[in-house]
């Protein structure tokens, strides 16, 4: 029998996230995602998603509460075992995140703390928690932002702990090459969705603005990013490790 192989994608319920595990189950992987507080939202997701090939299972998850991992690391380790085989976990994506619309130097304290939290300690010790389950040859997939290598009004705070990201993956793929397991960041570009109050999707000057300055002409989807994700996840991607891949249209150019 076939080893069946599992993902854990944080922020699944909604946008890339969505997305993401949406082509995952399309490709024939288990997704376990979580959810941060819309248990509805969650469950509609798994009821969207579940085909005959592989399922979605959503688990809540607080990605600023460190102390829960422990429990919630559990709770994926029954969620694997479920089943005739079990399943193993082979890719975890940290997908889960904020944002908070800031000039540099009007953050507050609390502020920079909550972006902190939840874009960088949060995944990077999630991630840690994790690593008994990830199988020998796993990958890892942080997703961050174009927006560390170009300026955006009132990204700085987001655009920084993102950057940290991108420099704690290098580090990851260097240490985990041990255990085969390669690491990667994916920094998508302007996307229209919920995320950041849906700005990019419902604001139309802000549409219109971002979509001038990408070559093919208007601003992401989130399965532009989720396509990409599940494509560089694949085992045709395996000798692809420690790089920052923008998946932008363009944008950056």
């Amino acid at each position: 029998m076939n080893q069946k192989y599992a993902a854990l994608v944080t922020g699944a319920n909604r946008g890339i996230g969505y997305s993401i595990a949406k082509y995952l189950i399309a490709a024939g992987v288990d997704v376990i995602g979580t959810y941060h507080a819309n248990a509805a939202e969650a469950k509609a997701a798994e009821a969207a998603l579940g085909t005959g090939r592989a399922k979605l299972r959503m688990l809540q998850l607080d990605i600023s509460d460190h102390a829960s991992f422990t429990d919630f690391t559990a709770q994926v380790g029954m969620l694997l075992d479920d089943g005739p085989a079990g399943s193993v976990l082979k890719y975890v994506v940290q997908n889960a995140g904020n944002i908070i619309h800031t000039r540099f130097d009007a953050a507050t304290p609390e502020q920079l703390d909550n972006q902190y939290t939840i874009h960088f300690k949060g995944p990077y010790l999630l991630t840690v928690a994790l690593l008994p389950l990830i199988c020998d040859g796993g990958h890892i997939l942080n997703v961050t932002s174009a927006a560390t290598r170009f300026y955006l009004p009132d990204h700085g705070p987001y655009s920084a702990m993102k950057g940290a990201t991108e420099v704690i993956s290098l580090y990851m793929a260097k240490e985990l090459g041990e255990r085969r397991i390669t690491v990667n960041a994916v920094a998508p570009g302007a996307v229209a969705s919920d995320f950041g109050g849906g700005l990019v999707r419902d604001n139309v000057a802000v549409n219109t603005s971002l979509a001038e300055i990408t070559p093919l002409g208007r601003v992401g989807l989130p399965d532009d990013i989720g396509a990409a994700v599940a494509a560089l996840l694949s085992e045709n991607m395996h000798w692809v490790n420690g790089q920052r891949i923008e998946v932008t249209g363009g944008q950056s150019l």
